[in-house]
């Protein structure tokens, strides 16, 4: 669904509503896959760094994803996939090491003693919770707050045309 709004959605919605359609896209962390939280992780570093390059690294993690499942994951340590992260937020202009330092975890206690002391970006992970909106299944689309149940992961660029022009007013 991402590669369909991403080359073909937004596009249309640039040109046709401009001041009317707005995507926000928000993360659906998936715990039960153990990688879901470091590339979401990676999405908020880029986020924070670099807004303007959310939907070009949301891109590039899409295209590249099967790279972060589970079983292509296993074996590294996790500042390694984020290093591996950070490498691919850098295809997409963000700065690297930039990206790297919100990820990294260290491996010295905070300065308070505490042991599970997170990385720079584990707060803004902290409000990635989407259950209070309904959302329990990716993807979801959500039109004006409310879970749009009749858009489904399959929508092709036609489809989303024609939806957008019954109900964008």
């Amino acid at each position: 669904m991402f590669s369909t709004l991403y080359t073909s959605v937004f596009p249309l919605v640039k040109e046709k509503y401009p001041a009317k359609v707005q995507f926000i896209l928000r993360q659906q962390i998936q715990p039960w896959h153990p990688s879901s939280t470091l590339v979401h992780e990676a999405a908020a570093a880029v986020l924070r760094l670099a807004p303007n390059k959310f939907y070009d690294f949301s891109n590039a993690l899409f295209e590249h994803q099967k790279e972060y499942f589970d079983v292509n994951v296993v074996h590294e340590s996790r500042n390694q996939t984020y290093k591996r992260l950070a490498k691919l937020a850098g295809t997409t202009g963000v700065e690297e090491d930039k990206v790297f330092d919100l990820l990294e975890v260290s491996d010295k206690p905070g300065d308070d003693g505490s042991l599970n002391i997170g990385n720079k970006v584990t707060d803004d992970v902290k409000l990635m919770a989407n259950r209070l909106t309904g959302v329990h299944v990716t993807p979801s689309i959500l039109f004006n707050g409310i879970l749009e149940n009749s858009i489904s992961s399959s929508f092709t660029p036609q489809q989303w045309e024609e939806w957008l022009e019954k109900n964008v007013v």
